[in-house]
């Protein structure tokens, strides 16, 4: 039986044709697998549990059938969903997995990550991720009128968009020492993680051990998901 890996779909009722390819995938492929994971910015935005945004709730209820079916399924928060909470896990199904987690797979250790938090380089990135996942900042968001939810994140996305075209390219991708220090700690040689849009697969050696750092990739480009079964894992465009 298969697990797989995804990140950054950033689902949105803007781009619907991500959100049929990402219902496809799950009724297709991943119909039946031992588990599926989700690491991180499953939607562009969510700005709490009680959205009840129609094209959102056609992905719970996708989610919720395939967890009903068998799947083991895990969501990872990330920095566009990081306030997914305990409605949400019960309404979907899934399962809600810290940051970073690590997984066996076939005998395998495996660290998993959203990633944005080895994206040290950023300093100003690293505060603002900072103050949104303070647990106070969360429950005042969460106290907000819907509306006006809806109106602070649709200026932390214009930020964003502003803060990524004036960002240098090594300042938004993850830094290597602290990819080596968090596998150290973690005592692992395999790293699965998304957040960068920079999908391939990476192979190094650090602390006198062969590692291998998988990324994954956005759906609104190259749809890069990673399967993992008896006879390995594989970094792929998203069938379906």
């Amino acid at each position: 039986m298969s697990s797989w890996f995804a990140s950054d779909l950033h689902l949105d009722p803007a781009t619907p044709e991500i959100a049929a390819r990402f219902l496809r995938f799950l009724a297709g492929p991943v119909h039946g697998a031992r588990s599926l994971y989700l690491l991180g910015d499953l939607f562009e935005a969510w700005v709490g549990d009680d959205d009840p945004e129609p094209a959102h709730r056609e992905v719970i209820a996708a989610l919720a059938a395939l967890a009903a079916g068998g799947t083991l399924v895990y969501v990872m928060r990330g920095n566009r969903d990081f306030l997914i909470g305990e409605r949400f896990c019960r309404e979907s199904g899934a399962l809600l997995l810290d940051d970073p987690a690590i997984v066996t797979i076939a005998g395998t250790r495996a660290l998993l990550s959203h990633g944005d938090g080895l994206c040290v380089d950023d300093g100003a990135y690293q505060r603002l991720r900072a103050l949104v996942r303070d647990e106070g900042v969360r429950r005042g968001f969460a106290r907000l009128p819907l509306a006006s939810r809806h109106r602070l994140a649709s200026q932390a996305r214009a930020g964003s968009r502003e803060h990524l075209t004036t960002a240098s390219g090594y300042i938004t991708d993850v830094s290597q020492t602290a990819v080596e220090a968090l596998m150290d700690s973690a005592g692992v040689n395999l790293m699965i993680h998304g957040h960068t849009h920079r999908p391939g697969v990476h192979h190094f050696r650090s602390d006198g051990a062969d590692r291998t750092r998988i990324v994954l990739g956005d759906w609104h480009a190259t749809s890069k998901v990673l399967q993992w079964d008896d006879a390995g894992w594989r970094l792929e465009a998203c069938p379906g």
